[in-house]
């Protein structure tokens, strides 16, 4: 499984001011989906925040004018995108191995998700790699570049390895099959 990567697919400039609407946002944790949407600290440490309308749009423009891309690398058609979310992992954030493909009753669109969006913001920190499991595969980790966006199948497991120094900020996002 070769995952979609796009170097430089923002500038360091739309980076900082991604990361800086994040800073102004409002923040709780983020959730895992289980046998329904909670929040665990034991498998995700890490906050979701809410930005402002201006970033959400630029941002979701973004990602839509690259779907067409991605779906032609993987040879899908995938009409729509669940939408961005805004994720900081702190110092000793972490996700633990999971799938982002699921049947919950809470969370239905989740069923629905092919291909997984991830979009670094940041670089400036000590761990924090996205490793991707998949089966029968050789495990693959992707160390976060400001501005890379990666892309790789919803039903993939993955990690995010903790955060040794510093923040992790990223863009999360899921292409739809219909």
């Amino acid at each position: 499984m070769t995952p979609f990567i796009a170097d430089l697919f923002f500038d360091l400039q739309a980076c900082r001011d991604v990361r800086a609407a994040m800073d102004s946002g409002c923040s709780d944790d983020a959730e895992v989906l289980t046998d329904g949407v909670v929040v665990d600290n034991a498998v995700r440490r890490t906050s979701s925040i809410d930005v402002d309308a201006a970033t959400l749009q630029y941002v979701e423009q973004r990602l839509d004018a690259a779907r067409p891309r991605i779906a032609a690398f993987f040879g899908l058609s995938l009409p729509r995108r669940e939408g961005a979310g805004f994720l900081r992992y702190p110092l000793g954030g972490f996700y633990r191995p999971h799938r982002d493909r699921a049947d919950v009753d809470d969370w239905p669109d989740a069923s629905r998700r092919r291909v997984t969006v991830v979009l670094f913001l940041n670089d400036d920190f000590r761990g924090g790699a996205l490793r991707l499991m998949p089966d029968g595969a050789p495990s693959r980790d992707i160390s976060p570049r400001a501005g890379t966006l990666v892309a790789f199948d919803a039903a993939t497991l993955h990690q995010v390895l903790p955060v040794f120094d510093g923040t992790r900020d990223a863009v999360v996002d899921w292409l739809l099959d219909f």
